[in-house]
């Protein structure tokens, strides 16, 4: 894509939703007294600054391609007695620590670098002795919101959308483990699947848009990207039928938590 379409209000629509995972997964995460912390695809930063005051003798360093999301972060209020806080625009592949670290984490941003497992021995060679690293990534990309998509972009958007069309970027929780493990970590690896119950019309589309959709709709001008979502709305009303009490919305989620040897 030739700009940034990360849309901070589009993608905090679910903010609770999407910070449930977060917790769970730093929830594993026992270390004490760390001094060095970083959130690789840290977003809109609000998430990061509970690092911050989770471990208020720590440096948090986040980092995000996005200069809307970094713009962003750098708003969020901080709590008294909260460390040091720093934003950085950084694309996370060319990232490299100047110095250890002790917790680096990466909340639902790894599946945008499909390369990221080649990236794991990096990241694990610069955690401190006893470091850890804590990631999730979304699990669902055979569920129907992507596989409807995909279909979309492969038959009646083909000739726009069709090479955005890729597999699955995450590997499955026990390649993580096997990953991790061998660059001399011990892990803990599991998945959630969580039902949402979303409001409002076209909730799953609303969803998406601020995520999975990023790429199709940054790619079409504002007359197709109108005509995309409309095709887009369709199907998902079908696979996701919207109930008296919301719409359900299964998503299945990974986890893995490292803590290299000392």
């Amino acid at each position: 894509m030739s700009r940034d379409m990360w849309d901070p209000e589009v993608y905090g629509r679910y903010a609770d939703e999407r910070a449930r995972p977060f917790f769970e997964l730093l929830a594993r995460v026992r270390a004490t007294a760390p001094s060095y912390v970083v959130d690789l695809g840290c977003g809109t930063g609000e998430l990061t600054a509970t690092l911050s005051e989770r471990w208020p003798d720590a440096t948090v360093h986040g980092l995000d391609s996005s200069a809307a999301m970094i713009a962003k972060a750098r708003q969020v209020p901080r709590a008294p007695g909260a460390g040091p806080l720093i934003f950085e625009e950084r694309d996370l592949r060319a990232w490299r620590s100047s110095r250890p670290v002790d917790v680096l984490v990466s909340n639902a941003a790894l599946h945008w670098v499909p390369e990221h497992r080649s990236l794991l021995p990096g990241w694990v060679a610069g955690l401190s002795p006893g470091g850890w690293i804590a990631f999730q990534v979304p699990g669902n990309f055979d569920a129907p919101s992507h596989v409807l998509i995909r279909e979309l972009c492969r038959t009646t958007w083909r000739d726009e959308l069709g090479d955005l069309v890729a597999d699955s970027p995450v590997a499955e929780p026990e390649e993580y483990l096997g990953l991790l493990a061998d660059l001399g970590c011990v892990v803990d690896a599991w998945e959630t699947t969580y039902i949402h119950v979303l409001p409002g019309d076209d909730a799953v589309l609303k969803w998406i848009t601020g995520t999975a959709l990023r790429p199709m709709l940054g790619r079409l001008a504002p007359d197709r990207r109108r005509e995309f979502l409309a095709d887009c709305a369709r199907l998902l009303a079908q696979a996701y039928p919207r109930e008296p009490y919301g719409t359900p919305f299964p998503f299945r989620r990974i986890f893995v938590v490292g803590q290299k040897g000392g």
